[in-house]
């Protein structure tokens, strides 16, 4: 799946001055400090943020690991037999597997406070459909979806659709009465249902509303925020059924081909634009998500003087784990891209069985919990490393298994060095900017095409950063300034607790 992009996004002012103002403030703290995985929000922050520039970097110029494997420059024409695995490639999963990890966290809370199994159901089936019209909806309102050259009315309705949202999908002040809180989502539906009526786009076949006109990356998110869920309700006190659940998709998959019922299952679908089985092979990543999901909520559990974090280590300790799972997710890729099979591979598994074996000699919960993680991570870097041959190589677009395995333990390995990082060094602030889009995901991923985008082009800051296919890095960095800019719109909105939530 190729996240969107859309072009000529363009530059802040005194960006480093307002990051430190921003950083000053106070992130939005949940009711029980305890309960919040800083470093998950992390891993959530860095995959939108890094979705975000992935779209932005101008076309041709650069090396081929700067974009998806499968879209290479100078052209960018999909090929779907190339095998590779660039850090673009890694975004989409990252973000998947951060869903995952997010899932017991959030559903055991609502069981603490007495939720019962048709009442999560509920609420698990509510976020998909709000998830699934998010991803019709943000589709129509896109400017480049408005028009192949968008001109400052086209502009201005991107901005009044991504407005539009805050009604339904803002968390609404708890001082709000009920009767209040319904009419203004009520006013929201209104609206939004008021301006898909209206609108009109190029497509000669689909001038109006189509459902078929969506955001396939939400779609799938929809598709896996329910199933994952509820697969994760049912199975939440005995990890072997969820494993037995990915071993009946990897069978549905490889043998969908063959005829038979299998085959009438994974083609069925009510309504194709928005289910198909086929999505919910991303349960693979999801799935192993929930995994690590039940350890953290576990040790997040356990009394404070039980529970010794990372602070306690030497520094050098905490530098040697965050250099070695970062070290390890850069060290596959670059090696996968490059097609260093044999070496990439044996050196992955030996410096991460090395590492597993190592980390055993403390004894502190701390260490316990991610040491434990860290070996979850292991289990599925080297499965997806001894899939790697089949089907051609490892590939993003269609993914293999090896995708799906890989980039579930190097997902893995970044949330043990985020967590440990950011928890001995009690970094919230160095990683505010992050923290602050991975707590605000969906407000985050709209804004990349609709608010970013207008504010630029009608502020007159895009000729500030035209693309100039004689310096592409200097495109890179204007990329980068862009996704700063974003970063910083949306971390100053969470510190004022103006937050999205399905």
């Amino acid at each position: 799946m190729k996240e969107g992009t859309d072009p000529q996004f363009h530059k802040p002012v005194s960006a480093m001055s307002i990051t430190n103002q921003i950083n000053d403030q106070p992130l939005p703290a949940p009711a029980n400090q305890a309960d919040r995985a800083v470093g998950l929000d992390a891993l959530r922050g860095l995959a939108i943020l890094a979705m975000a520039l992935s779209g932005l970097i101008p076309q041709g110029g650069l090396p081929n690991w700067m974009y998806h494997a499968q879209v290479p420059p100078p052209d960018h024409v999909f090929d779907p037999s190339i095998p590779g695995l660039t850090w673009v490639d890694l975004v989409f999963p990252f973000f998947l597997f951060s869903m995952g990890v997010s899932i017991p966290l959030a559903l055991t809370r609502r069981i603490e406070r007495g939720a019962g199994t048709p009442s999560i159901t509920q609420h698990v089936i509510k976020r998909g459909l709000l998830l699934g019209f998010f991803a019709v909806y943000i589709q129509h309102i896109k400017p480049y979806t408005l028009s192949q050259s968008p001109k400052t009315q086209t502009w201005f309705i991107a901005l009044l659709g991504l407005a539009l949202l805050f009604p339904i999908y803002m968390r609404l002040p708890k001082t709000f009465s009920s009767s209040l809180r319904i009419a203004v989502r009520s006013i929201g539906w209104i609206a939004v249902v008021i301006l898909l009526l209206l609108l009109k786009y190029p497509d000669s076949e689909h001038s109006s509303f189509w459902i078929g006109r969506r955001d396939i990356i939400i779609v799938v998110l929809a598709n896996v925020s329910v199933s994952g869920a509820l697969v994760w309700l049912f199975t939440r006190h005995a990890i072997e059924f969820r494993v037995l659940v990915m071993m009946g998709l990897i069978g549905l998959r490889l043998a969908h081909d063959s005829g038979g019922w299998v085959q009438h299952v994974w083609n069925w679908s009510p309504l194709p634009s928005m289910y198909t089985l086929y999505f919910h092979q991303y349960l693979l990543i999801v799935l192993p998500g929930t995994i690590i999901g039940d350890l953290l909520h576990k040790h997040m559990q356990e009394k404070p003087e039980l529970s010794s974090r990372p602070k306690t280590w030497p520094t050098w300790q905490v530098a040697a784990i965050t250099f070695i799972c970062l070290g390890m997710t850069a060290g596959v890729c670059a090696g996968l891209q490059a097609r260093w099979l044999p070496g990439t591979s044996y050196a992955a598994i030996a410096v991460s069985l090395a590492t597993y074996l190592l980390w055993q000699r403390r004894v502190d919960r701390w260490s316990q919990c991610t040491h434990t993680i860290f070996g979850w991570g292991v289990a599925w870097l080297i499965l997806g490393l001894l899939l790697e041959s089949y089907e051609g190589g490892i590939k993003k677009d269609h993914p293999t298994l090896s995708y799906y395995f890989v980039t579930t333990g190097l997902g893995i390995f970044t949330l043990v060095a985020l967590g440990t990082c950011i928890s001995h060094f009690d970094s919230r602030r160095l990683w505010g900017l992050a923290i602050a889009n991975g707590q605000n995901p969906l407000l985050a991923y709209a804004g990349i095409s609709n608010l970013l985008a207008p504010l630029v082009a009608l502020s007159g800051l895009g000729m500030l950063l035209a693309n100039n296919p004689d310096t592409p890095w200097l495109g890179f960095v204007g990329a980068c300034i862009k996704t700063l800019l974003l970063a910083l719109i949306v971390a100053m909105l969470t510190r004022r607790r103006v937050i999205w939530r399905t």
